[in-house]
């Protein structure tokens, strides 16, 4: 299977944008999504309105790609794993229960391929919707409903 990162990325920074510096976001100043603290915990030290894209993109791949084990999935599945663990949630928790085991990893990979790539997407993305739902914050509802409806659109193109 082709690792599909760099499709994904590219989804991904369709939903982060660029700057961002929400006085009612935890994450503080973030540039392409990557927060303030992530960016000094890489070693970046400039403004993050400055933050280079290849950083972003080294960053996204190190803390949220690779942990994840994205690579060992179909695209859509990678990207909606990928999507979650970049702006919160539990994807692992997620697709354990989709797959009714407590396997990680390539186990767990090999458990979803025998299930409809779909059907996994519709499954997460419902306990998705859920788990944003549950953290109450009003403030932030609309755009996280627009983010899962646009990956759900744009989850064909991966």
């Amino acid at each position: 299977m082709k690792d599909s990162f760099d499709e994904c990325f590219a989804l991904l920074l369709k939903n982060e944008g660029g700057y961002s510096n929400n006085p009612n976001d935890p994450g503080h100043e973030t540039m392409y999504g990557v927060t303030i603290k992530i960016a000094r915990q890489w070693g970046y030290t400039g403004a993050m309105k400055d933050l280079p894209l290849a950083t972003a993109e080294e960053i996204a791949k190190a803390h949220y790609w690779t942990p994840f084990s994205c690579a060992l999935f179909p695209a859509p599945i990678a990207f909606q794993i990928f999507d979650t663990a970049y702006n919160g949630g539990h994807p692992v928790q997620w697709l354990q229960e989709i797959a009714t085991s407590e396997a990680t990893g390539q186990e767990l990979a090999d458990i979803i391929g025998f299930i409809d790539v779909w059907e996994v997407v519709a499954r997460f993305n419902a306990k998705r919707l859920r788990y944003l739902a549950s953290l109450r914050q009003a403030v932030f509802a609309n755009g996280r409903m627009v983010r899962i409806a646009t990956n759900l659109e744009q989850g064909n193109l991966v």
